[in-house]
């Protein structure tokens, strides 16, 4: 079967429609579309899309179709994706020097882009709408639940491992009175930070988590776990554990996946995440079992779906705010939260707040917080 033939099947399997009038259907502006994908799979359709070669109105509407049917039990891997993957799991593209590398690639890419796609906290991470009716309410809310999951009291030392733009290191500071370290590779997310946390408590530092030192009462990371890669979650948790007072808790927020995997997708990998893995609930098990408990695992997946579709709004209203972003890269940033938005609603992937505590220690008895 060519490989035209064997996406049309897929497409009408999924209802869609080739040039027809839903905001799912597609529209095909370059017939080598389709040994492009069944030649690179993932790469090759978001780099299709990036160089014009089809559209569609809704990309999270179309993916919402066509993840459900498996495409790629339909599709072989190409010898490249084989190489790719044998090549991920004995290298390791978060080491110190690459983490840097990775987390300038996307965290500095503009704060002009991430102000305007952003609630006014400037959160970059999955909100909370058990409650909420808007982005704002949504991100406030997730920031209180972290704090009450941890019970953070006023004195206490808090470190936030990936710190971001400072949102929920102000937060914690202000509302709940801690003291608070907040590290991150990203020097464009550094600066914010220290100007948005100046006069508290808050310490701000361009810093990777292997290079942290002290004790802290609460540690907690925010979509930090996504970036720490599959080698190095066992390292993650020791680090963790050499920082954590003995009576302590932390909470990691992370992206999750159904499978455990060494690599991600190669389209994220290449022009969103580079080195990017989202854990699966065994790899975090298997890499703490020795130090912590796991006290709690809260998923809140399609609340992803919900923040993505918010993002997506906001940064399409004002794109015209920022010309010194082109036409590829609109494309590219529009593919990403789209296709993110689409894997979340089908469950391809999960959103978890994780909340551990010391193996063989007296802590206090932890009650679920929602």
């Amino acid at each position: 079967m060519s490989a035209e033939a064997l996406i049309r099947e897929l497409l009408e399997a999924a209802g869609v429609e080739l040039g027809g009038p839903e905001l799912w259907d597609i529209t095909v502006h370059d017939d080598r579309l389709w040994d492009r994908v069944i030649r690179d799979r993932e790469l090759g359709f978001g780099e299709s899309y990036q160089d014009g070669w089809w559209d569609c109105p809704r990309t999270d509407l179309f993916l919402e179709r066509v993840l459900q049917l498996n495409p790629n039990e339909h599709i072989s891997p190409s010898p490249t994706q084989i190489a790719q993957t044998l090549l991920s799991q004995i290298t390791n593209r978060q080491n110190l020097k690459k983490a840097k590398e990775n987390a300038s690639a996307h965290y500095d890419v503009g704060n002009d882009l991430y102000e305007r796609m952003l609630d006014s906290k400037m959160i970059y991470s999955c909100g909370y709408w058990c409650d909420s009716y808007d982005l704002e309410g949504a991100q406030t809310a997730k920031l209180d639940l972290i704090c009450r999951k941890l019970r953070l009291e006023p004195g206490m030392r808090l470190l936030d491992i990936g710190c971001g733009w400072g949102g929920l290191a102000k937060f914690a500071a202000e509302k709940y009175g801690v003291d608070v370290v907040g590290i991150s590779p990203a020097i464009e997310q550094v600066k914010v930070a220290r100007e948005r946390t100046a006069g508290l408590p808050v310490n701000i530092k361009q810093l990777d988590y292997r290079s942290v030192t002290g004790t802290f009462d609460r540690i907690t990371s925010v979509g930090m776990l996504e970036h720490v890669g599959p080698k190095n979650y066992k390292s993650f948790f020791e680090a963790c554990d050499s920082l954590l007072a003995d009576d302590g808790q932390m909470l990691h927020h992370t992206i999750g996946s159904n499978e455990t995997k060494n690599r991600t997708d190669p389209w994220f990998d290449k022009y969103i995440f580079p080195g990017g893995v989202t854990p699966s609930l065994g790899q975090l098990t298997e890499a703490s079992q020795d130090v912590f408990s796991t006290e709690d695992v809260h998923n809140f997946g399609p609340d992803y779906d919900k923040t993505l579709m918010a993002w997506w709004e906001n940064i399409s209203e004002r794109w015209h705010e920022i010309p010194n972003y082109d036409e590829r890269f609109r494309r590219t940033w529009n593919h990403y939260l789209l296709t993110s938005a689409a894997s979340f609603r089908v469950r391809n992937l999960q959103l978890w707040q994780i909340v551990y505590t010391r193996n063989r220690h007296v802590v206090p008895t932890y009650i679920a917080v929602r």
